[in-house]
């Protein structure tokens, strides 16, 4: 198992320094070497992953007591996932309605509102799910 994880992190430090490498280095300007590293890189790192999950799961599964169970462990990563996918889709809306926004403004200043809505929308994705997680927390307390 060491050496899974061993070879996982072999696989991180090659690619985030041939990405280093690559960024300055590289003179072609399509990044097609960046982008076939990087490919090379996760068809590498992905399957060792996989293995490092499947073989540390079962221990790390049956570290609680049988009184607890798995649910408690669960329910606190289905609360952690929640917010955090609820974030990065935040993230990735805000990010899109957010430039168009400041383009449409920046064109005609009097939608200025209509603008704000779209951008507090895209926000309400992150409260969905900080609400889902405190009601997953509510009832294991």
């Amino acid at each position: 198992m060491e050496m899974i994880v061993t070879l996982a992190a072999i696989i991180v430090v090659l690619t985030i320094s041939s990405g280093v490498y690559l960024q300055y280095k590289n003179t072609d300007p399509s990044k097609t070497k960046i982008r076939r590293a990087l490919r090379l890189n996760l068809t590498a790192f992905v399957p060792c992953l996989l293995m490092a999950m499947i073989l540390f799961a079962p221990s790390s599964a049956f570290a609680q007591s049988a009184s607890d169970g798995m649910s408690s462990g669960l329910a606190y990563l289905g609360a952690a996932l929640s917010t955090g996918m609820a974030t990065i889709g935040t993230g990735i809306a805000v990010g899109a309605c957010g430039s168009a926004a400041l383009g449409a403004v920046s064109e005609d200043q009097s939608i200025l509102g209509k603008t704000l809505i779209f951008v507090g929308l895209a926000e309400g994705i992150a409260i969905y799910g900080l609400i889902i997680s405190i009601m997953i927390l509510g009832r294991l307390g």
